[in-house]
């Protein structure tokens, strides 16, 4: 039986006791969490035993694996301690928000030999999957230009999450296009330049980034354009607004996920989210197979996937972005 515990009993906490609960083999020991009403009410709702701390939890608990569902700025700590006791782990994207940070994760599953998976969760996201299936065929050639738009509404900085103060469109969200455009196109950023603009949320009380853009330029030349924003208007059909545009030397690609599938027409004309839902009772989606492949691998003694020095490498880029997007100087990688 392989014995998971959970850190941050929030909204992903939640994901991932549900989704780790449907693999054989698998038992969610408890969550922990330092917010009471939080830990109470995933008790209440989950049935599941918490703990007021992760220290606590590892104590309290005999452990295999740790599930680490902190804010992004919150990871250090607990992961270091996870891998000091041997605990194998998942950590939510980005590793972590400073290449210190990631760099002391990554030292520490070294040194502890313990096996560590970043939670990029597109690489299970159907249209990203049949993307590289095309890309590995050899149908689409080299990939030449990468394009990523993902940005969210107004609701996230000021409703859903309570420390966007202390994050950014460029943390929050483009972990997920960076890594996308290392993993669909294979190759290494040799260099990167940022560029964002302010204003907006300060004057809402949330001293951040508005808005990031980003040109990734890889070793051979080739390139990714990426934007991420937290201003769009609360007006829009959905909280998320994610497209991307892959061209290749003999074919292109095109993802838009902002409507999947389904469009409601009541007040207003909403996209209802599909990729992520419940049937009969169980999760389904991208997150949900995601978690579910880190319990599997585990139990068959596999190596996990993407690891932590591709989580390291993410952390690195985007910091450089925002660095970059403060001086207005480029940021090179060797």
């Amino acid at each position: 039986m392989l014995r998971i515990g959970i850190v941050g009993a929030g909204t992903r906490g939640r994901m991932y006791l549900r989704a780790l609960r449907t693999v054989p083999g698998v038992e969610v020991a408890a969550v922990a969490d330092a917010s009471l009403p939080t830990a109470e009410a995933i008790a209440r709702d989950l049935g599941v035993r918490t703990y007021p701390s992760h220290t606590a939890l590892f104590h309290g608990e005999r452990l295999d694996a740790v599930v680490i569902a902190t804010p992004d700025f919150a990871h250090r700590t607990p992961a270091l301690d996870a891998a000091r006791a041997g605990l194998h782990l998942l950590i939510e994207k980005p590793l972590a928000s400073t290449v210190e940070d990631a760099t002391a994760i990554r030292d520490a599953v070294d040194a502890a030999g313990v096996q560590c998976m970043v939670a990029f969760e597109n690489r299970w996201n159907p249209a990203f999957v049949r993307a590289r299936a095309a890309i590995d065929s050899g149908t689409v050639g080299d990939v030449v230009a990468q394009s990523a738009h993902l940005s969210n509404t107004y609701a996230v900085p000021l409703s859903m999450l309570a420390w966007s103060a202390q994050s950014s469109p460029g943390w929050f969200l483009m972990p997920h296009t960076v890594d996308l455009a290392i993993w669909l196109s294979g190759k290494r950023p040799a260099r990167v330049y940022g560029t964002g603009f302010r204003g907006q949320l300060a004057r809402r009380g949330i001293d951040t980034w508005d808005g990031i853009h980003a040109l990734l330029t890889f070793e051979d030349g080739t390139s990714a354009t990426l934007e991420s924003l937290w201003v769009l208007p609360e007006s829009m059909p959905s909280v998320v607004d994610f497209k991307y545009r892959l061209i290749g030397s003999d074919a292109a690609l095109y993802i838009d996920q902002q409507d999947q599938g389904l469009w409601y027409a009541g007040e207003r004309l909403e996209f209802p989210a599909t990729s992520v839902l419940e049937v009969d009772g169980t999760p389904q989606g991208f997150p949900t197979w995601m978690a579910i492949s880190f319990a599997r691998s585990l139990l068959a003694g596999k190596v996990v996937s993407p690891g932590v020095d591709h989580g390291l490498l993410v952390t690195r880029i985007v910091q450089a972005i925002h660095e970059s997007a403060e001086d207005l100087e480029p940021r090179w990688f060797s």
